[in-house]
């Protein structure tokens, strides 16, 4: 099966994940779940992984987030995390039966995720939250990286559905794929406010939408009095 298909993982496919790597224990209680498709098991890992390899700690807000896979992969990378909100305008009723195969194999996590069904306008942000989403489809990106930087909190996104009348291109389309141009325009914006900004790739034999723009905020180091 490739990584990119959008077939349901089910119970009778835990052996196409043998090894005893963690990835392929989360696979393998994703499997038991028969909730997901394997494209997004694969997505939440590739983009947790590298999230994680960055910033650790930290409340996690899985904002858009489905079925919440990618707010407890990030509790599974990083313990040190409290607690993961996951948070969509409707959570799937199967979310749970996920959530429980997981907390199955990784007991530390009870009462540890929490889903809410909200907008992500009346979602609160702190100043040391981790914000990811992966594929908040359209403006939806947008609107949490404006979340994320009204708090200066840290942030991760995997862009998707990108709707050029909504984002801007900033007129780089002329040169680029109009795309690539509105999440050059995001990570432009992203540091212009201060933060110090890290663009990677997952890899396109998952989506093609496959652009991770991570950043971290980091505040001005002020003037010494005797340079006034």
């Amino acid at each position: 099966m490739k990584k990119s298909s959008k077939n349901r993982l089910t119970p009778q496919q835990q052996p196409l994940f043998p090894g005893n790597t963690l990835f392929d224990k989360i696979a393998r209680a994703v499997c038991r779940a028969g909730t997901l498709p394997r494209k997004e098991l694969h997505e939440a890992w590739e983009v947790a992984k590298r999230v994680r390899r960055r910033y650790r700690g930290g409340r996690v807000l899985d904002l858009a987030c489905g079925h919440g896979l990618l707010a407890h992969i990030m509790l599974i990378l990083d313990d040190s995390s409290p607690t993961a909100i996951a948070v969509d305008k409707t959570i799937p009723l199967n979310a749970k039966k996920l959530s429980a195969a997981l907390i199955d194999v990784w007991p530390r996590l009870n009462h540890r995720i929490v889903y809410k069904e909200a907008l992500i306008q009346e979602t609160p942000v702190l100043f040391g939250d981790m914000v990811v989403s992966a594929h908040a489809c359209g403006s939806l990106t947008d609107l949490i990286m404006d979340k994320a930087i009204e708090q200066h909190a840290r942030v991760a996104v995997l862009p998707c559905c990108h709707n050029i009348k909504t984002s801007s291109t900033a007129g780089l389309d002329g040169w680029m794929d109009k795309s690539l141009a509105v999440d050059t325009v995001r990570a432009l914006r992203l540091s212009s406010k201060g933060y110090r900004i890290v663009t990677q790739t997952i890899p396109d034999t998952i989506t093609p939408k496959n652009r991770l723009l991570m950043g971290e905020y980091l505040p001005s180091t002020p003037a010494c009095c005797t340079c006034l």
